[in-house]
């Protein structure tokens, strides 16, 4: 590991100062912007904030308001005050100027992004995955090609303002910009056509940038709000609030906005770019997800409101079961997008039975033992969990009873069996009216625990990535390890093991170039970092485990990354605050996005980090 600290020391203490000279200037930009007249900062002492090199330093000025898409000027004069009056000038002349409100500073926010450490780069040597000066780090790093004397550029914040991941999407922004777009319609031919092409500099940067809000102004890091250190306050609202956002954006059928791009402010999600607007698709199995997140924040509150909510999903969840029979009875299972998933059928049973302990509402009972059922019935005679009951394209469609070896490799799914094995602990655990079931559930159970934790590793070794990513599996140990019957050190040494290695693969406060990487995930070192609720929910899981097992000096040290991880992800909420690029902010307030830049909202992205939250809150509270 390399060690950052000096430089990281001396990023932290920029942030550390009095910004209220660049607040001022920004409102001098907004009087200038309204009337028309120069601005003058000849007063103002902003010599430990702005070093202007006249060759150096670009300057932007860019402006936000709900339903409009942004407007900006950049430019480089002989000083910062004539730069700034040239931006302001060429900003009123812009023929879209009149639509933004500037006399109202809760409407229009006005963003300020000049350039700093601009050096040439060998495009040869331009990579993601190196800490080097020839790194290009999205949402940190600008990008400039120059050629006969005239520049195009990328700044660092249009990672956040165009919700953009990666190099490839820098380019093809900035080759738009070029003569070479003239060339070709086909973007890849376009970036063969630059890659080949000798006229070009290649130059990389960093900014600084500052948005207004309110009468105030807020540094940013990667476009973004900075949290520099852990808060269970800031736990429980993000929970509550992103609770409330799936609550905001509920159909009256009970399914949940799927997919929303706070980008665009649409719903068709990258998935599934050709559904029709009258039909876009939704996912059975996180909608399943969503009523957990409901459920935790009820867990929480005791506020009524979200345990309705949840109702409303699980009917419609029951809405789309079909049953079967088995040897044990009538069973149900999940079926949708002409599918019928393990994992459909195992959520909807941890979202059941979760529904089912915080409530004490028996009425679905006859559902539940019916998909715990079907959950049983899936299991294979050497403890294999098949990951399809109903799939399209193998058997006509038809329900999948006798499969080859081939088909069940082929319908195997990573994720689907620690989903229907956490419904099954639940089941066994917390099912108390119906013993004799609970008694298969639980021999069954052990036949597949056995297998997933001995067998999987070998037969499916390819699915198994460097950087653990079974979380499901992980809290399905947790909960069955609260029966002695199955606390068997392989199912143990399988969480404790996942979890070391998520311990080990996330960064540290200064073992990367870059401030808001602490807590991140990473699969190699040096790879862009991992934001992820989906592990941490593992995580967690492995801390509750270790508090049952009285193993306290273990929990402890997971505790203490579960806070290192989940301060890295409040960064992914969505406040009034850092949501000033997104086409309509009111819709995206309190959402929790998928990735740092991107700017995409799912369901799941939500669920995760919610329940993860949600579980941590609860070790303090």
């Amino acid at each position: 590991m390399l060690d950052f600290k000096e430089q990281n020391d001396k990023e932290r203490a920029f942030f550390n100062q009095d910004f209220s000279a660049v607040n001022n200037v920004l409102q001098r930009v907004r009087k200038s912007l309204i009337t028309g007249e120069n601005l003058t900062i000849t007063d103002l002492d902003l010599s430990d904030i702005i070093n202007f090199d006249r060759a150096e330093t670009l300057v932007y000025i860019t402006l936000f308001q709900s339903g409009q898409n942004f407007i900006r000027y950049g430019s480089k004069r002989q000083d910062l005050e004539t730069t700034l009056n040239r931006n302001v000038e060429m900003l009123r002349k812009n023929k879209r100027f009149g639509d933004f409100t500037v006399n109202d500073e809760d409407k229009c926010r006005i963003m300020l992004e000049y350039v700093i450490d601009r050096h040439p780069v060998s495009p040869a040597k331009l990579n993601s995955v190196h800490f080097d000066n020839s790194r290009f780090e999205i949402g940190i790093n600008g990008l400039e090609l120059r050629k006969d004397g005239i520049s195009y550029y990328y700044m660092p914040t249009d990672a956040i303002t165009l919700s953009h991941m990666g190099l490839r999407s820098v380019l093809e922004t900035l080759v738009r910009k070029t003569p070479i777009a003239k060339l070709s319609n086909s973007r890849s031919k376009r970036l063969e056509i630059l890659s080949q092409s000798k006229d070009y500099e290649y130059y990389l940067f960093r900014s600084r940038a500052f948005i207004t809000y309110k009468n105030d102004c807020i540094p940013l890091y990667r476009g973004n709000v900075r949290y520099t250190e852990f808060s269970y306050d800031v736990l429980y609202n993000q929970v509550i609030k992103s609770a409330d956002w799936l609550l905001a954006n509920m159909y009256d059928d009970g399914r949940f906005l799927y997919y929303y791009d706070c980008c665009d402010d649409t719903y068709k999600d990258h998935e599934h770019p050709t559904r029709p607007e009258n039909n876009l698709y939704y996912n059975d199995l996180r909608h399943c997800g969503g009523i957990i997140a409901l459920i935790r924040a009820y867990e929480l509150t005791s506020d009524e409101k979200y345990i309705k909510a949840a109702k409303k999903a699980v009917d419609w969840s029951i809405s789309i079961s079909k049953s079967h029979d088995t040897q044990w009875g009538k069973a149900y299972y999940a079926f949708y997008n002409r599918k019928a998933k393990l994992g459909g059928t195992g959520v909807l049973l941890v979202a059941m039975m979760q529904y089912r302990s915080f409530t004490g509402d028996k009425s679905y009972d006859e559902y539940i033992k019916g998909y715990t059922r079907h959950v049983m019935s899936r299991v294979y005679k050497n403890g294999e969990i098949l990951g399809y009951y109903i799939h399209p394209q193998f058997q006509n469609g038809q329900p999948l009873i006798n499969m080859t070896d081939e088909e069940r490799k082929e319908t195997f799914s990573f994720y689907y069996p620690g989903e229907a094995l956490l419904g099954l602990a639940l089941f066994a655990n917390n099912f108390l009216d119906d013993e004799d079931l609970a008694k298969e559930v639980r021999k069954i159970g052990k036949k597949a625990l056995d297998w997933i934790v001995d067998e999987r590793p070998h037969i499916y070794a390819d699915l198994f990535t460097a950087l653990p990513s079974d979380a499901w599996l992980m809290q399905a140990i947790e909960e069955w390890c609260k029966d002695k019957d199955f606390q068997k050190q392989n199912y143990i040494n399988f969480v404790f093991t996942d979890a070391a290695t998520m311990v080990e693969k996330t960064y540290r406060h200064d073992d990367s170039p870059y401030i808001d990487y602490e807590g991140g995930y990473y699969y190699e070192y040096g790879d862009h970092y991992f934001p992820d609720g989906a592990r941490s929910e593992g995580l967690i899981a492995a801390y509750y485990l270790a508090k049952y097992l009285n193993m306290n000096n273990l929990a402890e040290k997971l505790l203490n990354a579960c806070k290192r991880v989940a301060m890295c992800q409040f960064h992914l909420f969505n406040d009034e605050i850092n949501n000033y690029s997104h086409k309509n902010p009111e819709r995206s307030l309190n959402s929790i996005r998928f990735k740092a830049t991107r700017q995409w909202v799912r369901v799941d992205s939500i669920q995760h980090v919610s329940c993860f939250f949600a579980r941590l809150y609860k070790t303090e509270n």
